[in-house]
């Protein structure tokens, strides 16, 4: 269980804030809720039961996991499946399981195919696209909080270890 004040990553939300802990009721029941919020929107108020298996919440990397994982950019990154619908169901249940080096290897994939698609004037799938923009821009502010920097310099970094021009 998290903490009022406590960081978090939300699957769908990225870093957010959890504000309170508290029991509501609906339909007759009362169930325990977090209440959070994304901490570049204060304005957005997110209300989930603790309990909430379809939603994936998990602590943020500490310093030393950042780094770790910010070094897996070095390496080669997951398998392309050439297939888009194969591939994006692949992606989306490692990132799911929301093991940071595995979503780091997606990530990394994801961002070589779409320059090198750049690069050779070719598409680059609708899907993909939407994923990498998801998925990094989570991974990304996670990672520079971690490591007291910014989005913008962990993006940066990456698009230097993996000799893409920014």
């Amino acid at each position: 269980m998290f903490k009022v004040g406590e960081l978090i990553v939300h699957e769908e939300h990225g870093v957010c804030k959890i504000d309170d802990i508290c029991d509501k009721e609906f339909g007759g029941k009362i169930r325990t809720y977090y209440e959070l919020h994304p901490i570049d929107n204060t304005d957005l108020k997110i209300s989930m039961p603790i309990n909430n298996d379809k939603v994936v919440m998990i602590r943020l990397v500490d310093k030393e996991e950042a780094k770790e994982v910010l070094q897996t950019f070095n390496e080669p990154g997951i398998e392309w499946i050439s297939d888009v619908k194969i591939r994006n169901k692949e992606y989306n249940n490692i990132i799911r399981s929301a093991n940071r080096t595995d979503i780091s290897k997606v990530v990394n994939t994801l961002m070589k195919k779409k320059h090198e698609a750049s690069v050779d004037r070719k598409s680059f799938a609708e899907q993909d696209k939407k994923l990498l923009k998801k998925t990094q821009q989570i991974l990304f502010e996670e990672l520079a909080l971690a490591l007291d920097t910014t989005f913008e310099d962990i993006d940066d970094q990456i698009k230097q270890m993996l000799n893409i021009a920014s």
